[in-house]
C-alpha cells in the first residue's frame, strides 16, 4: 500500500482535467482498500505535488509553500480527495478552499464497490460588487467523462479576479487595506468607530477597499475574530487585491502572528496605525524622537520568532549553549536604543523648559489650544494670529507644538500654543512619549477646548479629551469651550449646544468675523483673572464704543485694533 501511494507522486494528468479518469479510478481504489480519505495536490501542469492520507471522515492539510507572485493570487494548486460514503463537499473542504486560496477543491465520490463515481468541484468567486457567497459548487459530473476544461477555466477566473481588483478605485503607490472591527458594542457605535479608523487610514495614505464588522459576545482568543468571518476577509482580500488588514482593536502578539500565518496578509492594529501616522507627520527633532520611542516600546513585547535557527534551546546535554539567543539580543538592542533616545529627549526637554522659562519671565499669559484631532485647532491659531501653520482636513495633520504671540484690541498680549490633538483611547505609549510636548499645557493659564460641532459624535469627543486632560492632571485649569465649524451645521444645533454648555463660544475658524465673541471672552478672562492689577476700562468712555466699533469694522477692524501679524516665539 505504501509503495502504491508513493507511486502517485509520479503520476500526471492533462492540465485541462481536474483529475484524469484513470488517476481518479486508482485514487478511489486505494481509498476504498485502506478505508481512509486520500488527497492529491495537483499543480497547473498536471503533476502531483503532494499525497495526503487522512482517516475515514477527514483529511489534514499541512502548511503549503507560500503563494506565488503575490498574496492576492490563487495558489496554483488544486486539491482532489476522496469521500468514502459518497457525501458531497463539506464545510471543512470549503474552508480549505478559502484559507489556502486553492484553484479549486474537488471530491471523488467512491461507490460501494470502490469505483470512482462522481466528481464534485468548488471554486472561489470573483468580486461582483459585494457577493453574498464566497464560492460556487459546480454540479457533479461522472469521473469517467470529464467535461470541464480546467486550465482555461482557472485562467479566466484569475482574469476576472484581476478585473475586479482594478474596479476598486485607489491611487497608485498606496497600500490597500480592509478595516476590521470586532466588538461587543451596538452596531451604530461600531460603525462610528470604524469611520474614525477609515479617517486614520486616509491620514496614513492608505486606501480602504472594504470594512467588516463582527459583533460577538466573546472574542476569539486566537484570532480575535471568528474563523468564518476570517474566511470572508480572505476572500474579500483576494477579490480586492488587498495585502493589509487593519483592526480597530488592539491585538496581542500571538493574535497578530496567528492571523498573519492564516491569511498571509500584513496585519496591524489601531495603535500601530496611529504610530505610523505620527512617524510620517513628525517634523521636529523632538517629535521624531518621541515617535521612535513610542514605536520601540510598542515593538518590544511583540518581538517573536518562527525560524528554527532562532530557537532558545540549542546543543545537547552537557553543552553550555550559544549564549544569548537572537531574540534576547534584539530585545537588548531595543532597550539600549530606547535608553539612548530618552537621554536625547531629556536634553530636548531641558532646552524646551529654558525657552518656556524665558516666556514666563515676560509675564505674558499663556493660552493653550487643546481638542480632539481634526477639530480645527491649527486653523483657529492661524486665523487668530495671522500665522501659516500647516493645517489640513485630516486626523493628526500637525503634531509639533507651535507658539505664537497675539495682541488683543484692549492692548494686551498673550502667548497662544497649539498642541497635538487627542483621540479616543489614546495609546499610553504615545501619551508617555509625548509628555515633553504636553508639558506645554502645564504652564498654560487658560485652555481653549476646541470642539468640531459638525461631527455628530462631538460630545463623545469632548469626553475623550476630558479623560486625557484628567490623566495629565489638567482638568482643573480654567477653560473656554469653543464650538468650531458652525458654518457646517444649522443654527438650531449651535443654539442647542450653547444652551447646554453655558459659557461656550461658537465660531468658524475660517471666518474671522465669527471670532469677535471669542476675542471678547478671552480678553475678559485675561483681564479679570490673570491681570487683576490692570486698571478697569472706562465703560462710559471706551468699552461700549470699542465693542460697537469692533462689530462694525469686522475683520479689518480687528487688524487695525491690534490683532496684527505676530512674531514667532521660540
Amino acid at each position: 500500500m505504501r509503495k502504491r501511494l508513493e507511486n502517485l507522486t509520479r503520476r500526471r494528468c492533462l492540465p485541462r482535467d481536474v483529475i484524469s479518469p484513470d488517476l481518479a479510478r486508482d485514487l478511489a481504489r486505494l481509498s476504498f482498500e485502506s478505508g481512509r480519505q486520500i488527497g492529491l495536490m495537483i499543480g497547473r501542469d498536471g503533476g502531483v505535488e503532494m499525497v495526503l492520507v487522512g482517516d475515514s471522515g477527514s483529511i489534514y492539510i499541512p502548511d503549503l509553500p507560500k503563494s506565488r507572485a503575490g498574496r492576492w493570487r490563487l495558489r496554483g494548486l488544486r486539491f482532489v480527495h476522496t469521500h468514502l460514503r459518497e457525501e458531497p463537499l463539506t464545510q471543512d473542504d470549503l474552508m480549505d478552499l478559502v484559507f489556502l486560496r486553492l484553484d479549486c477543491v474537488a471530491v471523488v465520490r467512491v461507490d460501494l464497490h470502490g469505483g470512482a463515481k462522481d466528481l464534485e468541484t468548488a471554486h472561489l468567486l470573483p468580486s461582483s460588487g459585494k457577493t453574498e457567497a464566497a464560492w460556487r459548487i459546480l454540479p457533479p459530473t461522472p469521473c469517467a467523462e470529464p467535461s470541464l476544461d480546467f486550465l482555461q477555466f482557472v485562467q479566466s477566473l484569475e482574469e476576472e479576479l484581476e478585473r475586479g481588483r482594478q474596479s476598486f478605485a485607489a491611487e497608485e503607490a498606496k497600500d490597500r487595506a480592509i478595516l476590521v472591527s470586532v466588538t461587543t458594542e451596538d452596531r451604530e457605535t461600531a460603525e462610528a468607530s470604524l469611520e474614525e479608523l477609515r479617517e486614520l487610514a486616509r491620514s496614513a495614505g492608505i486606501s480602504v477597499a472594504d470594512a467588516i464588522i463582527q459583533r460577538q459576545r466573546q472574542a476569539n482568543p486566537k484570532y480575535l475574530i471568528g474563523k468564518g468571518k476570517l474566511s470572508e476577509i480572505i476572500v474579500r482580500a483576494l477579490q480586492c487585491g488587498v495585502d493589509l488588514l487593519i483592526f480597530d482593536q488592539d491585538l496581542n502578539p500571538s493574535q497578530i502572528r496567528s492571523i498573519t500565518d492564516t491569511t498571509e496578509l500584513r496585519v496591524i492594529d489601531r495603535t500601530q496605525l496611529i504610530l505610523d501616522i505620527f512617524a510620517q507627520r513628525a517634523q521636529s527633532r523632538e517629535g521624531k524622537l518621541q515617535v521612535e520611542i513610542a514605536q520601540l516600546k510598542y515593538l518590544l513585547p511583540r518581538l517573536g520568532v518562527k525560524d528554527d535557527a532562532l530557537s532558545r534551546l540549542r546543543g545537547g546535554i552537557g553543552v553550555r549553549g550559544p549564549g544569548e539567543t537572537k531574540l534576547e539580543i534584539n530585545r537588548r538592542r531595543i532597550k539600549d536604543r530606547i535608553a539612548h533616545l530618552e537621554r536625547q529627549l531629556k536634553q530636548v526637554r531641558k532646552d524646551r523648559s529654558q525657552r518656556r522659562a524665558k516666556r514666563l519671565r515676560q509675564t505674558l499669559p499663556i493660552l493653550s489650544i487643546v481638542g480632539y484631532t481634526n477639530a480645527g485647532k491649527s486653523t483657529l491659531l492661524n486665523t487668530l494670529t495671522h500665522s501659516r501653520v500647516w493645517a489640513e482636513d485630516r486626523l493628526f495633520a500637525t503634531l509639533d507644538p507651535t507658539t505664537r504671540r497675539l495682541r488683543f484690541p484692549r492692548d494686551m498680549e498673550v502667548i497662544v500654543t497649539d498642541t497635538v490633538g487627542f483621540i479616543r483611547d489614546l495609546p499610553q505609549n504615545l501619551l508617555d512619549a509625548f509628555a515633553a510636548t504636553l508639558e506645554e499645557l502645564n504652564d498654560a493659564d487658560l485652555l481653549l477646548h476646541v470642539v468640531d460641532i459638525s461631527n455628530p459624535r462631538y460630545e463623545e469627543h469632548m469626553a475623550s479629551v476630558d479623560v486625557v486632560l484628567e490623566k495629565l492632571g489638567l482638568d482643573r485649569k480654567p477653560m473656554v469651550l469653543v464650538f468650531n465649524k458652525i458654518d457646517k451645521v444649522d443654527g438650531e444645533t449651535v443654539a442647542r449646544a450653547l444652551r447646554r454648555y453655558g459659557g461656550a463660544v461658537a465660531v468658524s475658524a475660517i471666518d474671522r468675523c465669527t471670532l469677535l465673541p471669542l476675542i471678547e471672552v478671552l480678553q475678559d478672562k485675561v483681564q479679570n483673572v490673570f491681570l487683576p492689577e490692570t486698571a478697569p476700562v472706562d465703560e462710559a468712555a471706551g468699552s461700549s464704543e470699542d465693542e460697537a466699533t469692533l462689530a462694525s469694522k469686522g475683520a479689518t477692524g480687528l487688524e487695525q485694533e491690534g490683532l496684527r501679524t505676530p512674531l514667532a516665539v521660540p
